[in-house]
Order: C-alpha cells, then structure tokens, then sequence
C-alpha cells in the first residue's frame, strides 16, 4: 500500500479501481478533478467506462452527467466518450470523440463559463451531485488531501457530493505540497471580499480538507497527467508574438506599462509558447501571470530569472517540462501558487491586478466581436473555457491569431462572426502574423479599417467589398444581412471562403 495514505480511516477504504465504479450509477451527477490535462482521474474513467459497456451488452441503460475543472485526457473524456457512457458534459471538452456526439447530438453539452461552473454545481443548477472523483498527491494523517496538478473545481464538487472517490497518484511530485492555496469562498449570500492584491498572496490553505465521511473508496495509481507536446514555433507563430511585442512596447512607449509590471494572463497554444519566447529575449522583467495554467513558457520565464511569481489553476506542460516540474517542484513553488479555478478566474480579482489578457479565436469579425466555440457558428470544437472570464475583466484584453487556417480557406477575419462569445464591448486589441490592431476609443466603422488590414492580404479586397456593401445599408455598425454570412456559406458550399 502507498505511504501516501498517510490516514488510517482512508488506508482502509483502499479498493481496486473496478471496485470504487461500483459506487458510480446510471444517471448520476459526477464531478470530476481535472483541468488542461492535468490532475484528473487516471483509473475510475476506464472502469466507469468497463462498467457502461458492459450495461449497454446486456441491454441496460448507463451513462452519467461529467462536471470537471476543464479538459481531461483520452483516459478521461476519451475512454466514457468510446463507451457511450456520457450523456451530459460541462464545461469544457476538447476530446475529439466526444465533440462528436456533441455535434450529432448523441450527448449534451452546456458550455459555461469556467468561473461560474463551481457556484452553478453548488447552489443546485444542475440538480444534486451524487459522486466526486478527486485525483490527490497525497492524504495526511487527518484526512485533508494535497491537491495534485489541477485544483479546478475540486472544492465545490466536495463539497456538493454525496460520495467522495479519491485517487492517489504517486506519479505526482511530493514536492508539490505547499504550491497550493485553497481558499473557500463563504457561501451566498454572506461573502466577503477575495484578499489577494498582489499575484503572490495566499489566503487559503496548502491543503483540502474533505468530509470524510463522504469517502467511499480510495483508489492508488501511477500514472502521468496528459502532458501534450507542443511543435516547435513555425515561422508564423513567431511573427505573431513578435507583433504581440510589439503591442507592449508600444503601451510602454505611451505610458500605460513599465518594463518591470507585465501581469500577464494567456490561453493554451503555440501561438503563446511562441509570445512567452519572445519574453525572454525582451526587456520585460519581473513579469507575473495571473492565469488559469502553467504552461512550458512560463517556466522557462521562472528558469531565467524573468518571471517571479505565477498563479493559476493547473498546468498544461510538454512531456519534458511536466519532467522538470515533477524533478523541481521544490524550487517552482516558491514561484507558482495553484489555486481553485473560482479564484483563479474571479472577476473581482483579475480587475484589481490590471492584468493583459490573451486568447485564441476561430474568428472575430471586422468590428471586433468574437467566435471562440462554434465552427461556422453551429458544430462546437471546444468552449469558451475561461477566455470570458479574463476578457471582460482585464485590464486590457487581447486575441492573437493567425489570419487564416485549413491552408488558406478560411479567413480568421470575417464580416460577421457566425457565432459570439465575447462582444465587441470586451475586445480591445487583435494579433496576426500582419500586426496588430488597437480596437480601444473606436467607433465601428473605425474599428472595420484596423481589422482588415491585419487580414489575410487574400482575403482584404472580399472584406472591403463587404464594408462598402454594407455602409450602402447604413446604420451606426453597418451590415448588409444578405451577405453577412457569405464567407461561410461560400465554405459550407465550395470548401473555401475565397470567390
């Protein structure tokens, strides 16, 4: 048995991974730990799967309602997405095979907010919450549990669960006790304001205490998180960040930022890794994030001296940086606190520290709204995650993006996003590989001429002939409707959004 199970109550309850499903039934509510690949369960989804497949052979009904921090891994999502096992999922996926059945409306998705995910789970929107899976480092001898590489929502699924099923993975870093900071929020409606000024605060706990009498069963494992490489930044990528640089500098240059208070916030992807490169060799120092992940920049940010403190929720690393966390943790806590992602992603918080935000789109259009979700506005790739969260909030916010994808036919800059999840209102500044466009203090007709020219120069003449088709309708944001969506439905229709 582990000598991570440091509690005798809880060594007792230490069963077979196929035996801990026995507790998880048709129908039910289940929460799962998780977030970016990192920290999820590693053992109950492949036996919640057995179990569905074996339902299903002998003509029974079984599949479950998955709550998780974000995204999991193929042995999560994936392995209950191949057994048909999921009926409903939020708020955040992006296994292909589940996105599937999403899209052909063999399961439900709800894509929420992943700020407000916790509270909706607690105060009963999706109806009682009957089993918590917690992936855990390690159990102390009272019971309180050392959170793995993801907090997310970890607290709430808790607290709201009738069950609680433990993993404890000694794959994960001992090392990683004390990186935590579990703070509780008081519940509605007797809240008090979120203590954290300055990126490095800590106002919880290292650790997370449980009901123990929830604790059905504990489950051991050794099993690496998810850890996605990431490809090595094509030259597009690096002209990306390089104008993003560019962006920075010039806010230095006008006053609005110091060379020594970048608090950064950034997406999952290349395209960051890329900007977090380029902040090595800039004349950014003492950089902090306030995010929802760690990713193999940032460390890299820590490793020369560049960044001194980063808060999230999680990590999202390459199989070698997830390495070198594991073989450092010691040193990396004393730079990163991983926080539960209500925290992480508060509003309240990410106003007070003026953070710039930056995130991926599918597309934005020439005034500014964008499409973070649904291709051609209707099949859904993955969530908003918590893009919502920091774009309304910060203090500036941007989206950085190539201008074109599938080889060139599809243009990122359309004229009219076919679906909008963050609003002309809350986006401020767009990056391609062609510059960037300041969008702050414009009207929309203003805001047309910057976007277009940081499109695909293949696509500027469609989007000019648009505009002007569009300005013959008039209005304040002018929009000619029987055009409005002819890019998509050129591509719906021809597989190009070229003439």
């Amino acid at each position: 048995m582990s000598d991570r199970i440091l509690n005798a109550e809880l060594k007792n309850k230490v069963v077979s991974a196929e035996e801990a499903a026995q507790h998880v039934n048709n129908g039910d509510n289940v929460g799962m730990s998780g977030f970016t690949g990192a920290g999820y369960p590693k053992a109950l989804p492949t036996a919640i799967g057995e179990k569905a497949k074996a339902a299903h052979a002998a003509g029974e009904d079984f599949k479950i309602n998955v709550f998780t921090g974000a995204s999991t891994a193929d042995d999560a999502d994936g392995v209950l997405a191949e057994a048909e096992a999921i009926n409903f999922r939020s708020p955040y996926n992006s296994d292909r095979g589940l996105r599937n059945q999403f899209n052909s409306g063999e399961a439900f998705y709800s894509d929420v907010h992943l700020s407000h995910l916790g509270q909706q789970v607690q105060q009963g929107f999706f109806g009682d919450m009957q089993v918590a899976i917690l992936e855990c480092t390690k159990i102390n001898e009272d019971g309180t549990i050392v959170p793995s590489s993801a907090v997310g929502n970890n607290v709430e699924f808790a607290a709201a669960a009738d069950k609680i099923i433990l993993e404890v993975n000694s794959w994960q870093s001992l090392d990683l006790e004390g990186m935590h900071d579990v703070y509780v929020p008081e519940l509605l409606w007797d809240r008090t304001p979120i203590q954290i000024n300055r990126i490095g605060d800590r106002i919880g706990n290292t650790f997370h205490t449980i009901d123990l009498d929830k604790v059905v069963a504990v489950v051991e494992t050794d099993r690496p998180d998810r850890n996605t490489p990431f490809k090595e930044p094509d030259e597009i990528s690096k002209q990306i960040a390089a104008n993003f640089l560019q962006f920075l500098e010039d806010e230095v240059a006008a006053g609005r930022l110091t060379y020594d208070n970048y608090i950064m916030q950034s997406g999952v992807g290349n395209v960051p890794n890329a900007v977090m490169a380029g902040l090595l060799d800039s004349k950014f120092e003492n950089i902090t994030a306030y995010t929802e992940v760690i990713q193999d920049g940032m460390l890299d940010l820590i490793d020369a001296g560049k960044m001194t403190m980063a808060s999230a929720t999680s990590f999202s690393l390459s199989p070698e940086a997830a390495e070198r966390m594991n073989a450092k943790a010691d040193f990396y806590r004393k730079h990163i606190i991983l926080r539960p992602q209500a925290i992480s992603n508060h509003p309240e918080v990410i106003r007070r520290v003026g953070l710039i935000a930056s995130n991926g789109l599918i597309e934005a259009d020439i005034y500014g709204n964008v499409n973070s979700t649904n291709v051609t506005g209707v099949k859904v790739m993955n969530g908003i995650g918590g893009s919502g969260d920091f774009t309304r909030n910060a203090y500036i916010s941007s989206f950085v993006t190539p201008s074109v994808a599938k080889g060139g036919d599809i243009s990122a800059i359309v004229p009219f996003a076919s679906h909008i999840d963050h609003t002309e209102h809350d986006a401020m500044v767009f990056v391609t590989e062609y510059g960037y466009a300041d969008l702050r203090g414009l009207a929309p007709r203003q805001r047309a001429e910057r976007m277009i020219s940081i499109a695909h120069p293949d696509y500027r003449p469609l989007l000019e002939e648009y505009v002007e088709a569009a300005k013959k309708v008039g209005g304040h944001t002018p929009h000619d409707l029987t055009q409005a969506f002819e890019f998509h439905n050129r591509f719906n229709s021809t597989g190009s959004m070229k003439k």
